[in-house]
């Protein structure tokens, strides 16, 4: 009973990961941010009542969805860092972007997403709101500061990880 067993076959390949989590979270996030939220309110979904919860549970989802890729992103970044895969000052900034894309999961799903959330419920239901709230006006910048941030750390990094894939092979 010999068993040959080849190390190679069983390694994890962290670029192809790390590639295809980035794509597939940014792009996620681009159908979320330019094709879902502007349809919804284009057909006046936004004036009505229960799209609040509506949006708490599709941001809470996808913000569960977005915390499992930044940990697989800085996971493979991290071994990125071990294996030094990259260039000092590469390997130094993939790992702080990618921890800071991991903050900003963490800051929509327990800040950002229950806090719009809270803000959107109508209360009183014989006084319906007409107008948004100016605390979730100024949550929905900050939102976007923090999406277009992670927007340009997520393609800076794809692009690391690309140039590197490619240069491996």
């Amino acid at each position: 009973m010999n068993v040959i067993s080849n190390s190679a076959e069983k390694q994890i390949s962290w670029s192809t990961v790390v590639m295809l989590t980035l794509g597939f979270w940014l792009s996620g996030s681009l159908l979320l941010d330019s094709v879902i939220i502007p349809g919804l309110s284009a057909s006046g979904m936004m004036s009505l009542g229960g799209v609040a919860s509506a949006g708490y549970l599709i941001f809470g989802i996808f913000n569960h969805i977005e915390l499992l890729c930044a940990a697989l992103v800085l996971t493979g970044f991290l071994v990125f860092y071990r294996h030094h895969n990259f260039t000092h000052q590469k390997e130094v900034w993939s790992v702080i972007l990618s921890g800071l894309m991991l903050v900003i999961a963490l800051v929509y799903t327990y800040i950002l997403t229950p806090q719009m959330g809270g803000l959107g419920l109508e209360l009183n239901l014989f006084e319906p709101t007409t107008t948004m709230p100016a605390a979730m006006v100024s949550l929905h910048q900050v939102y976007w500061v923090l999406e277009a941030i992670k927007l340009l750390a997520g393609v800076t990094l794809l692009s690391w990880c690309y140039r590197n894939a490619c240069r491996l092979v």
